[in-house]
């Protein structure tokens, strides 16, 4: 940043202040004419007698003179008016221009801190420098020159027409300018320092605010809070001591200056008097000269208040630029401009003699040297935390070595453009933080490297962006489209959301969002392809219920019936809200009020509101909003306690006792509440009467609230309800029970079997909003967010540094088998406290105080290398990852490269099972001999696949055939081998049984959308016991 206020200010806007300079010339002549004009109306136009004049040799009367005088004066003192409000604006928009410029800058270095500076520094003190100390600099930046040299001109020429008028007066005017030049700068410096020191301790105070703030539970439970409010009793008092010293001195100061001032006219008084009456000057000269004095003093006084405020701004520049230049910032030139195209970082990670201290000075890492070869999956284990995020941290370049250096396929990563690091580097650790706005704009934000304009988009600069170029900052358009899947090598958004849901099924979040987001609600014209298909499935999940004892547990709508599961408001028109809108609004629309009135339906609208008011009130009474059931009545406390207190005014007075405002609000009970919470509330009589009407006025209400309603029918997405509940066409009835859970199992089912459908129920989720800090999802959000977000640009390289550490071990071990398959060209760096099973990873290392220790590579050029690509291949593989060390050896050790040509009969239908088969490479086909002799494909082998081990375990013939259809390579495993660790290990036999029971689920849905008839058994079947 530039060295001083003074210098930015000259640096970014000299064309503006010349500008403002020049302008301000041009004032001085006006305001001298202002000057000058009253003296002549006195002198020339009323002291003179009635005599002819003549002006530009035109003869005029006395009156004509005072006219011409008068008109000219009002037209001077206009056009010096015009003239300084254009410099005022002028000014506003230049300082408003550099101040924006200012913070802009501000925020950018922010940007670049290191991360542990963030650690150090309270939040809450950039936040108020950024904020609050920066914009009384705004107001110095517009005046750098054109208010000293305005307010120093008008000085001068009120001084000059002073001395044209006697060089007393002019003497008098300007005797003690040189000591209040001289004594008022003295004293402000002075409260220049104990401002500063003001400014420290203010600071302090906010941090400790702040800290308070952030750990008041820790402070509550461990009875901390007396010594710390006497912590800020002594905090408050050295601020109250600084504060009095400053006005001592400001007040002293402003005593002096007002004193000086008001010496200046006892003399002009005298002088001015004495010399009038010994008749050496007019009256009018006198007079046009005491109003210039008085003009004299405001121009000074401001003079004075610029100096102080460019001393104080001064001061306040370099405290912040001091505060906003930590070292270890990230080089500016790594963020400016882009990178065009983004390189891969497909090569080796090179840790070169790295060390890292903290910011006291400690050893954090020491002397790390490491070569981590690329595409390989690496275990880092490290108990220390601090150690962990530091690694961590220097991958993503967060953190930057104090010593050493990392490069990444051959690039220094210290010297990579912050796009490429974003771009390539993807990083997830349990702590994330979601920034407010929605789920799909957080996990969408790698992608967001900057705007997509289509052809010919870009054009001209707006007035905003315009305004924008003009301060330094962004000219990006913000409306725009930003999300690049080029990024990732997709092609489309669609792809994008496929990418996410293909991470969801590796985390096992899959069924969870699916199931979420299925009783959630979407707005059907941001999701339209959605809302057509859930419409499309009603027919099919009405036929499923109908063949179920379910159906009774919905309410489905039906135009002929009244629904209790419909607010009486949906019941009367036939239709749902198209929006979230409270009662608050409800009641202020008043065409629905009015249309409510003249379809005779207030009164019984507000009959039913008042015993409905009157039975909640029974119920909870005016104490009773904290009862646990109270929640489910959808209604808010204080709304609640203000309908009680309408209700019972209106029974005790009538209806005179409310205004109309009340009488509206009461009115829109019946639109919150439904026939099932209240029971036999809801008379038949009641419930035919409204079906009546709807039949007869139906259509004429919804239309007439079109704006507010969704008219129920079976082609309309009803916006307010449920994915599940428009899937139903109907609500599930509050006594369902288990019976809901049926439900909603069939119609997941349902959706399931339709290719994206469930994918985009629960890509849904992207619409959830996230509220400051992700405080609207639950803390397991946030780690899958964060996982998510790191891997949805298909990253060169992930570290994952205890991510998903909520989940349980077995399904971070399945997550980190799937990343291998998703991302089979990436390196896949996962940190941990320990791991289970070292040797499933290609590289294995821990560090201990700081130090590289235990390096474990697997070297297949070295001797054992043959081995331990077997195990590693064994490791990876579904049903053997959670095997420990020994018995995974042993079956590498039993195992025999196996290769064949594409066409080559591994086994067929009827052989003897002798091993087991895991793919490595290549394909296979599994396939059974119909009837007929035709050869029937069932499945694919693909590389990860272990085929044959049913067979094996149970000893039976083989029940289908294995061909290559491709080259491949397989790991046999004979048949003992195998059963004799199958026998030995309780998790493997656990996983297989999984394995069977998926197999068998995946068997039963096929039949079941096959329509086969399976043959019945006909022998008769014996009793078990006899």
């Amino acid at each position: 940043m530039d060295s001083t206020l003074f210098t930015f200010i000259w640096k970014h806007s000299k064309r503006e202040q010349l500008f403002l300079l020049a302008l301000t010339l041009v004032t001085f002549p006006i305001l001298y004419i202002t000057l000058e004009l009253p003296k002549r109306i006195i002198n020339d136009a009323i002291g003179a007698g009635p005599s002819a004049m003549f002006i530009f040799g035109v003869q005029v009367t006395q009156i004509e003179l005072l006219l011409s005088l008068c008109f000219s004066y009002l037209v001077a003192v206009f056009i010096h008016g015009l003239l300084k409000m254009k410099l005022n604006t002028m000014k506003g928009v230049t300082a408003e221009r550099l101040l924006r410029r200012f913070r802009y800058q501000l925020i950018g270095r922010m940007l670049r801190f290191p991360r542990n500076y963030f650690r150090s520094t309270s939040q809450g003190e950039l936040v108020s420098m950024v904020t609050s100390e920066a914009e009384p600099m705004g107001g110095l930046m517009g005046d750098m020159v054109a208010q000293p040299v305005f307010q120093l001109g008008q000085m001068l020429i009120i001084v000059t027409f002073l001395f044209l008028q006697s060089v007393w007066f002019g003497l008098a005017g300007i005797a003690l300018i040189p000591l209040q030049a001289w004594l008022i700068p003295q004293m402000q410096r002075q409260i220049n320092l104990l401002n500063k020191e003001r400014i420290k301790e203010v600071r302090a105070f906010s941090s400790e605010i702040g800290e308070s703030a952030a750990g008041i539970s820790d402070l509550r439970t461990n009875g901390g809070l007396r010594y710390r409010l006497a912590q800020f009793t002594e905090r408050l008092g050295r601020i109250f001591e600084i504060r009095f010293k400053i006005y001592q001195k400001k007040f002293f100061m402003k005593f002096l200056n007002n004193f000086i001032t008001q010496l200046t006219p006892f003399f002009f008084y005298l002088v001015g008097g004495f010399l009038a009456i010994n008749g050496d000057i007019t009256v009018g000269a006198l007079v046009a000269a005491l109003a210039a004095y008085k003009d004299l003093s405001s121009p000074w006084k401001e003079l004075l208040a610029y100096y102080n405020q460019t001393q104080d701004m001064a001061l306040r520049w370099d405290i912040v630029t001091e505060r906003f230049g930590p070292k270890g910032m990230i080089d500016e030139s790594l963020f400016d401009g882009q990178v065009n195209p983004i390189p891969h970082l497909r090569g080796d990670i090179i840790f070169d003699n790295v060390t890292v201290r903290n910011a006291e000075n400690n050893i954090v890492l020491e002397q790390i040297n490491l070569k981590i070869p690329q595409g390989t999956r690496v275990a880092i284990q490290v108990k220390n935390q601090a150690e962990r995020t530091a690694l961590a941290e220097m991958l993503a370049r967060e953190l930057l070595p104090t010593h050493g250096k990392i490069t990444i396929a051959e690039y220094d990563l210290s010297k990579l453009h912050q796009t490429v690091v974003a771009a390539r580097i993807g990083y997830a650790h349990s702590r994330p933080y979601l920034f407010n706005g929605t789920l799909g704009s957080n996990l969408l934000m790698p992608l967001m490297t900057g705007p997509n304009f289509v052809e010919g988009g870009q054009g001209k600069l707006n007035h905003s962006s315009n305004e924008a170029h003009r301060s330094g900052n962004s000219t990006d358009y913000i409306d725009t489209d930003w999300v690049d899947p080029a990024l990732a090598g997709l092609d489309s958004a669609d792809d994008i959301r496929k990418w996410w849901f293909a991470l969801a099924e590796a985390m096992g979040t899959d069924e969870f969002m699916f199931r979420r987001m299925l009783n959630s609600r979407i707005d059907p014209h941001q999701h339209p392809d959605l809302a057509k298909k859930i419409v499309k499935l009603r027919s099919k999940v009405e036929a499923r219920l109908s063949k179920t004892d379910l159906k009774d547990s919905v309410y489905r709508f039906d135009p002929d019936e009244f629904n209790p599961a419909l607010p009486l408001g949906g019941n009367l028109f036939f239709a749902s809200l198209s929006r979230d809108i409270s009662q608050q609004s409800l009641a202020s629309d008043s065409s629905l009020i009015k249309l409510l009135s003249d379809n005779g339906l207030a009164q019984q609208g507000i009959a039913i509101s008042q015993t409905l008011i009157k039975n909640l009130y029974q119920t909870f009474g005016t104490d009773g909003t904290n009862h646990p059931l109270f929640p489910s009545v959808n209604i808010e406390a204080a709304l609640y306690e203000k309908l009680v207190d309408i209700a019972q005014r209106r029974d005790e007075k009538g209806d005179g006792a409310l205004t109309n405002d009340e009488f509206a609000l009461l009115l829109t009970v019946p639109f919150a509440f439904t026939a099932e919470q209240f029971g036999d509330l809801f008379q038949d009589d009641f419930k035919k009467e409204i079906v009546k009407i709807r039949k007869s006025r139906g259509a004429s209400l919804r239309e007439q609230t079109s704006a507010i309603f969704t008219p129920i029918d079976p082609d309309n997405y009803l916006p307010r309800l449920t994915i599940l509940e428009n899937a139903l066409y109907g609500r599930v009835a509050r006594t369902a029970g288990v019976k809901a859970e049926m439900i909603e199992d069939l119609v997941a089912e349902l959706i399931s079997k339709y290719d994206d459908l469930r994918r985009q129920v629960a890509e849904t989720v992207f619409d959830v909003r996230t509220g400051l800090g992700g405080s609207n999802l639950p803390t397991v959000f946030h780690e899958r967010a964060a996982f998510s977000r790191a891997s949805i640009k298909r990253p060169d390289i992930l570290i994952l540094d205890r991510a998903l550490a909520s989940h349980g071990s077995n399904q971070r071990q399945k997550t980190r088998f799937a990343l291998r398959k998703l991302l089979p060209e990436a390196t896949l760096i996962f940190m941990e406290e320990a791991f289970e099973n070292p040797n499933a990873y290609d590289l294995f290392f821990e560090i201990k105080d700081g130090r590289l220790d235990g390096l474990q590579v697997k070297d297949e050029d070295k001797e054992g290398g043959d081995l331990n690509r077997k195990i590693r291949a064994i490791s990876r593989t579904e049903l053997f990852e959670g095997l420990d060390d020994r018995n995974q050896r042993l079956l590498a050790f039993a195992a025999q490269w196996y290769d064949v040509k594409s066409g080559y009969r591994i086994f067929s239908i009827g052989e003897k099972p002798d091993a087991v088969y895991l793919c490595i490479s290549g394909a296979a086909l599994l396939s059974y001999d119909s009837n007929n002799g035709e050869e029937r494909p069932i499945t694919v082998i693909e590389p990860g696949r272990l085929i044959g081990d049913l067979a094996v375990i149970l000893d039976e013939q083989r029940q289908f055939n294995l061909t290559a259809t491709t080259d491949a390579n397989f790991l046999r495993i004979g048949a003992e081998e195998f059963r004799s660790v199958m026998k030995n290990d309780v998790n493997v036999l656990y996983s297989l049984l999984q394995k069977v029971g998926h197999n068998l689920t995946g068997t039963a849905d096929l039949l079941r959308r096959s329509d086969v008839v399976i043959p019945q058994q006909k022998e008769a079947v014996k009793p078990l016991i006899e």
